[in-house]
């Protein structure tokens, strides 16, 4: 150790001292050095020796424990340590979560071994690791009761060594474009993270059977020291690491930051870890003997002094101390570990709460827990909530987190890998395996074969779950003790309809599987058997069928699902698409969800039965005599071809083509789509998009649709009637008036709107016109009524003084005869 004399240090000092100008001394110099008084020249020297041990405390390099040697690193290892020193892309966070998982993995070896071997366990009993901070010092201080290292072992695992993970982490680091120290537990090193925060980290460690040791290293330097811990036995076994930290990690010495991190990463470890906390209490100050025997001597002089009783006693003076109080963090067990038929379903719950942290729900709806097994091994418990999250209800799927957290041997990855389709997001719970490296970089993780296999496994597992929840059988009904009258009979008392759980359930989380339908194409038919959907037989509120359902009704000629899509199930069900259905008793299913249409688009089909959307066109019915249907068609199309070509061509692009309808049934006509165009609630959904790029706000272009007339109503047999035979004659306006008025009505009735406001007003006035006999639109002159006289002010009425007069007691003003 380099010292400096302290006469020297004295003399540099007042060397400094006269370099300060004269304006912030006050203009002493040391021309006044002999006017300076005695006191003043002692306390100066005080000065002096304060600074010169400052200055010696600061000039004083490095020391290594003593009777330590040192030992150069390994070249790789070296260049390991400097890219994470000089890393500027990193998580500092993640250094205490491998030093707990080091320290897990030590206690696991020890408890391996002492199976066979108790005696391992030596004096040391307890399998535990513990934190501690120390402020003052600026040190964090992990330690365990594992396995131990002796001095071999501190050499061989911390620095000299050539291992092949040390060079295939520079090698991943080299490759990868964000140069993510994250990486670093996944080959083995994590031990290293620790100079992410500290300047100088310490390793004292024992076994059983050997000294205590302890490596030493400062951050950035080429080599490290190992020797006999100066302390001597300090640990009886384990291991203990010391971070001296740098002025930049002051937040890893708060009790709070390290009790976030712990249970973060840390939460379901199988051994306890415990953080030291420091609490300063106050209390009753020690008084010394001295003091003491000088009170026993005033006591006795003043003996006979009275002392009234309601004189209170002297409160004793109270002083700071500092005490030390370990708190158990991990306290929440990994169930998940257990057998499942050791677990009750209050823990199941309890661990739900643990895991949901309040979002989906006070309890989980369902949960399932598995051991895979195979290529890669895991355990996982899974749960479904009874309630929508937060982030979900708002439809902000982007910014829903991962329900699912990974682990391995109990200690966290990472919270954010996409274990789940975002169909799925939804569903909550832990994997654990012990085939995963721990800390693995997340884009390399996120795209390997090993996650592609469980998030495979997880996706089949939750939709089982789901499907078992549609299966439940309906609970019992509570017994109720039964209400009798005065007769002594039963009184029988309706009791409102018992609702399924899955429906209502399915209620808040049906859209995320009708996305799964669109997204997932591999499970598309296990989600289709988990829908449930209204029907024109079932749209009560909680009345729902399944597609199974559906198809177990069908007609024996009917070879299609037909669908209805809509804004609201009353609008459907007054829908004049609807008339020939329900002439048939023909089933329909109502999609009111913005997402079905989506849905039905990229599905198709359920179980060999197309999808057939009733507002389009296409619509068959296989129960009539189809020489019949031919033949008919064959007439009506003959018989209304002049009214077809007149609207047609008084319509123009307006409507795609004008045809005769085969399925109307009470309405005159009616607008449908294009088979493969937009039916008009895709239009409303897609007029409606707030990021609609490129269209200002009212001119989206409409779809034309096809205008199918009913040829057995009134109105069009009329229509047909009012055309003039000869084909040059001109028609009247209010034959062409009519026909729009019928396109409009058809419009409509086929949920499409207006297509121009101003023509339809303006042929509204024109109805109203001639209805009501009216020949000219010229408004009428206005009126002049003649000025009224003014009427005489009412006399003003004084209320006499009623002074002294009281109403007799109980009167009411009901009471009065009037």
């Amino acid at each position: 150790m380099v010292r400096f004399h302290r006469l020297a240090l004295g003399a540099a000092f007042v060397a400094a001292i006269a370099l300060i100008p004269s304006s912030h001394t006050g203009n002493v110099g040391f021309a006044h050095a002999a006017e300076m008084t005695d006191d003043e020249k002692k306390a100066e020297e005080v000065a002096a020796d304060a600074a010169a041990e400052e200055m010696i405390a600061e000039a004083t390099p490095y020391s290594p424990p003593d009777g330590s040697s040192s030992f150069p690193y390994e070249a790789e290892v070296h260049k390991m340590l400097d890219i994470v020193i000089n890393s500027l892309y990193t998580n500092k966070d993640i250094f205490l979560r491998e030093l707990i998982s080091n320290a897990s993995d030590a206690l696991d070896k020890l408890r391996f071994l002492s199976v066979t071997k108790p005696e391992l366990l030596g004096d040391t009993k307890n399998l535990e690791m513990q934190v501690e901070y120390d402020p003052e010092a600026k040190t964090l201080t992990i330690r365990d009761t594992g396995i131990g290292m002796d001095k071999d072992d501190l050499i061989q695992n911390l620095g000299t060594v050539a291992r092949s993970g040390t060079t295939n982490f520079i090698k991943a680091l080299s490759a990868s474009e964000t140069n993510d120290v994250n990486m670093i537990g996944m080959f083995g090193v994590g031990f290293y993270s620790t100079f992410l925060v500290a300047d100088r980290v310490s390793v004292a460690s024992k076994t059983n059977d050997s000294v205590q040791h302890i490596w030493e290293s400062l951050n950035g330097e080429a080599s490290f020291h190992v020797g006999p811990d100066p302390r001597g036995n300090t640990l009886g076994r384990g291991t203990e690491i010391t971070l001296h930290l740098k002025e930049d990690a002051d937040e890893y010495l708060s009790p709070h930051k390290l009790k976030e991190l712990i249970r973060h990463y840390s939460e379901f470890v199988t051994h306890p870890v415990s953080l030291r906390q420091i609490k300063i209490i106050q209390v009753p100050k020690e008084i010394e003997e001295s003091e003491k025997e000088e009170n026993k001597d005033e006591d006795a002089e003043g003996d006979d002094i009275e002392v009234s009783d309601d004189e209170e006693e002297k409160e004793p003076e109270m002083e700071d101390v500092t005490t030390y109080e370990f708190e158990h963090i991990n306290t929440d067990p990994a169930i998940w570990a257990r057998d499942k038929e050791s677990i009750t379903d209050e823990e199941y719950q309890e661990f739900w709460n643990v895991i949901s942290k309040g979002d989906g729900g006070a309890k989980a709806e369902d949960w399932t827990h598995f051991n895979a097994e195979g290529n890669i091994n895991f355990k996982t418990i899974l749960y479904v909530p009874t309630e929508v999250p937060a982030a979900l209800q708002q439809g902000n799927l982007e910014q829903m987190s991962s329900g699912l957290r990974l682990y391995v041997r109990k200690v966290l990855i990472s919270d954010e890998f996409d274990l789940m389709p975002r169909y799925l997001s939804f569903i909550k719970g832990v994997v654990d395996s012990d085939d995963l490296p721990l800390n693995v970089n997340r884009e390399t993780l996120q795209e390997s074969k090993i996650i592609k296999i469980i998030k495979k496994k997880l996706v089949r597992k939750a939709i089982e779950l789901i499907r078992k929840m549609s299966r439940a059988e309906m609970p019992e009904d509570e017994p109720e003790e039964a209400e009798v009258d005065a007769d002594g009979n039963v009184i029988e008392v309706e009791r409102p309809k018992k609702i399924h759980p899955y429906i209502t359930w399915y209620k808040k989380f049906g859209l995320s599987l009708k996305m799964g339908c669109i997204d997932d194409s591999a499970n598309k038919d296990k989600l289709q058997k988990l829908l449930r959907f209204k029907s024109s037989k079932a749209d009560g509120e909680d009345d729902f069928i399944s597609l199974q359902d559906y198809v177990d009704r069908m007609k024996d000629w009917q070879k299609e699902i037909y669908v209805f899509p809509g804004e609201s199930i009353k609008s459907l069900k007054d829908s004049s698409f609807m008339d020939a259905f329900v002439d048939r008793d023909v089933e329909v299913i109502y999609l009111t969800d913005a997402i079905d249409e989506y849905f039905i688009g990229n599905v198709r089909e359920f179980e060999g039965h197309k999808f057939r959307d009733i507002t389009k066109e296409g619509v068959k019915f296989s129960d009539e005599d189809e020489d019949l249907a031919k033949r008919r068609a064959k007439v009506y199309s003959e018989t209304f071809k002049p009214l077809t070509k007149f609207l047609k061509k008084l319509y123009g692009m307006d409507v795609s083509r004008v045809t005769i309808s085969k399925r109307l049934g009470r309405a005159p006509a009616i607008v449908s789509s294009n088979e493969w165009g937009n039916s008009a609630n895709m239009d409303r959904i897609q007029r409606a998009q707030a990021f609609a790029h490129g269209v200002a706000p009212g001119e989206t272009q409409m779809p034309t649709g096809i205008l199918e007339l009913n040829p057995r109503h009134p109105f069009i047999i009329s229509l047909r009637e009012s055309l003039p035979e000869d084909d040059d004659e001109k028609v009247p306006q209010s034959v062409k008036d009519t026909a729009w008025i019928l396109l409009d009505m058809a419009t409509m009735g086929g949920g499409f709107p207006i297509r121009d406001p101003k023509k339809y007003a303006a042929r509204m006035s024109r109805v109203l016109k001639s209805n009501l006999g009216i020949e000219s639109l010229a408004l009428a002159d206005e009126i002049d009524p003649p000025e009224a006289e003014e009427e005489p002010d009412e006399p003003d009425f004084e209320m006499p003084d009623m002074g002294g007069f009281e109403m007799p007691d109980g009167f009411e003003m009901q009471d009065l005869d009037m």
